[in-house]
């Protein structure tokens, strides 16, 4: 069974596991799971329990959550290709530093943006939280920026999955518009380098259900029963 991708709609920060997937060049199919409807949904608990994407069905039917090891999955997987190192390896040490500040600390900066967003709120409390929520997003911004250090990219001189993870989550700043991204003029350059990036534009094509190119090894979307039916065969 190829690989199957759960990645959610709008905005989902499973972005980042396409565009991996794309840059590896395995093959892959994806599911598409449209937030809050169906991923909070009885349908999609046998996929992931507590409602969330990115999930990734793996071959033997086993199903994996959680970005951070998703990617730290995939990589593992493609050494000899490049994305991956090994764990004694100092890239290995500093690509799961980048990926876990990004899951930490960047990531849930944009929390209080998004409640505003989803919950119904009273305007003063929905300013309240606003305010809170760019006051987050900005701080990681700026340590984000002293991280990446003048680097090219979040490891250094090649990019990596934390890169393709950047990619997802640094767009919520377009949604929210909350930072001026050219005051981090290091991210800045980053995630307008990543922008002309084939998979990056291969993975929003598909989120907004355009016309994509793909330039790894993508067989094509299933549907959440399709899928669930390759879990009761591989069960």
């Amino acid at each position: 069974m190829t690989p199957i991708l759960f990645y959610g709609v709008p905005e989902g920060c499973s972005f980042g596991s396409i565009v991996a997937l794309e840059w590896t060049g395995a093959p892959y199919r994806l599911c598409r799971i449209e937030m809050p409807a169906v991923v909070s949904s009885e349908a999609y608990k046998p996929v992931n329990p507590i409602g969330e994407t990115p999930s990734l069905m793996l071959p033997d039917g086993r199903v994996m959550s959680e970005s951070m090891a998703i990617l730290n999955h995939i990589a593992a997987r493609t050494v000899g290709k490049g994305w991956g190192f090994d764990p004694k390896s100092e890239k290995f040490d500093r690509l799961n530093q980048m990926l876990a500040f990004l899951n930490t600390a960047f990531f849930n900066a944009f929390g209080p943006l998004w409640h505003t967003v989803e919950h119904e709120l009273d305007p003063q409390a929905k300013q309240a939280l606003r305010t809170y929520g760019i006051a987050k997003v900005e701080k990681a911004h700026a340590q984000l920026e002293t991280l990446l250090g003048g680097r090219e990219w979040l490891l250094g001189d090649e990019k990596s999955f934390a890169d393709a993870y950047f990619a997802g989550i640094a767009r919520w700043n377009d949604f929210h518009q909350v930072v001026d991204r050219g005051q981090f003029p290091g991210l800045n350059a980053l995630y307008e380098r990543l922008q002309q990036d084939p998979a990056v534009r291969f993975a929003w094509a598909i989120e907004h259900q355009e016309e994509a190119q793909t330039s790894g090894q993508f067989l094509g979307h299933v549907s959440l029963d399709e899928a669930l039916g390759s879990l009761k065969q591989a069960a």
